[in-house]
């Protein structure tokens, strides 16, 4: 007996297998509308437009990189690359940036050096001629050497300060803006840069390593003055040793300041306080990586100023004098050395002031969901300044702020 259905049976039936009338393909919604999901699917190109690519090596975590930086917590091979690539994508305001303010550097602690090696060339001149000097000509003769000495280390210390302030500002802006993928001339770095802050995060922080110090040297005294000798050798030890424990730690710790004061545009104090805040518990990570930086740049700027320094020592020849400092180096020698100087210093501070502005990004990143923001700002191709600063600005103390990664 064949079952025979009537007619119209194709309206009375319930949905029957996939393909039949009256069923919805697989993975289309039988409610009128848009598509739940957003189109295109799941490992095509530009998938929530955020730039995640197909699936393959790297699955689901390759993130957008406008600038040449990954937009999501970094490794140690990302920050290393990301300052290199950003340093060379946009070499006027990086490189040539350092070249002006290294040549200013080197220019005036060249014309000190010779102001400072002749005026120290009457008293070789004397200490090489064989003569017994009396106790008033040796004191004299001290007295003239510390003379020159002290107001020069001054001068020196006093413009490294300020250039370096300068540098790392104007460095700070513009990795900040590459980091998106934008280019930034010289104009918009010294107006970004905020040089004034910086230079005033810069005093404040080494007020604070200097008075680290202070407790331990003053205790020091007072108890040599009391003739209690052996605590006072103690102590210096004891304390010495604690001393430098402590400056390290807070040179770490604070490393992220200069970044805080640019990219955020807050005061210098308040900067201190967010780089101690955004550091804890990553002290280890960002030792490791500062030092290893220091390291590599400290080889490569000998390796570029070693040619000049040989260079210098064939033409200028010279003879070491008090102390081991040599005073009667030519004119010559000195420009060679001084061009060797700005050299490895216009290459290498790029890369160190990268590294550091990376790890302000990775920590920020990791700790309150920064790439999120910086992917959705590198989409928009018409931000204004305020709207690019208003990126870095930390999130509200009532949002709170994500668990670290």
């Amino acid at each position: 007996m064949t079952d025979q259905m009537p007619p119209g049976w194709e309206n009375q039936v319930p949905p029957g297998p996939y393909g039949q009338p009256g069923h919805q393909p697989f993975g289309q919604s039988s409610v009128p509308g848009p598509p739940p999901y957003p189109q295109p699917g799941y490992g095509q190109p530009g998938y929530g437009q955020g730039g995640y690519g197909p699936p393959g090596h790297g699955g689901w975590n390759v993130a957008p990189a406008p600038g040449g930086v990954p937009l999501r917590p970094l490794g140690l091979g990302d920050i290393l690359n990301g300052a290199v690539t950003l340093a060379r994508r946009n070499p006027a305001a990086t490189f040539g940036l350092a070249a002006i303010v290294m040549t200013v550097y080197g220019v005036v602690s060249a014309g000190v050096e010779g102001i400072y090696r002749t005026r120290l060339a009457t008293d070789e001149t004397t200490l090489r001629s064989g003569q017994s000097l009396t106790s008033q000509q040796a004191a004299h003769l001290f007295g003239s050497f510390f003379g020159a000495l002290v107001p020069i280390v001054g001068v020196t210390v006093v413009l490294s300060l300020v250039l370096n302030a300068a540098l790392t500002g104007m460095l700070s802006a513009v990795i900040g803006r590459g980091v998106l993928g934008r280019t930034t001339s010289l104009r918009q770095a010294w107006q970004a840069g905020r040089v004034g802050a910086v230079l005033g995060a810069t005093l404040l922080l080494f007020l604070l390593g200097v008075a680290v110090l202070v407790p331990v040297a003053a205790a020091v005294v007072v108890l040599a003055l009391l003739h209690l000798t052996p605590v006072a050798v103690l102590l210096g030890v004891v304390g010495g040793i604690g001393a430098v424990v402590f400056e390290v730690l807070l040179v770490i710790r604070l490393s992220l300041t200069l970044p805080a004061v640019v990219l955020e545009r807050i005061s210098p104090g308040a900067a201190i306080r967010r780089s101690w805040q955004l550091s804890h518990g990553s002290f280890w990570r960002l030792f490791g990586i500062l030092v290893l930086t220091a390291i590599i740049v400290i080889v490569a700027a000998d390796v570029l100023a070693i040619p000049f320094s040989i260079l210098g020592a064939v033409i200028g020849g010279g003879s070491s004098g008090l102390l081991g400092i040599a005073t009667t180096t030519s004119a010559v020698s000195l420009i060679v050395g001084a061009i060797g100087s700005i050299l490895a210093a216009t290459v290498t501070r790029p890369i160190s002031a990268g590294v550091n502005v990376l790890l302000y990004v990775d920590l920020r990143m990791r700790r309150e969901g920064l790439d999120l923001t910086l992917r959705d700002a590198a989409q928009n191709q018409t931000l204004t300044g305020e709207e690019f600063g208003a990126i870095w600005r930390p999130p509200a103390a009532n949002q709170g702020t994500p668990s670290a990664w």
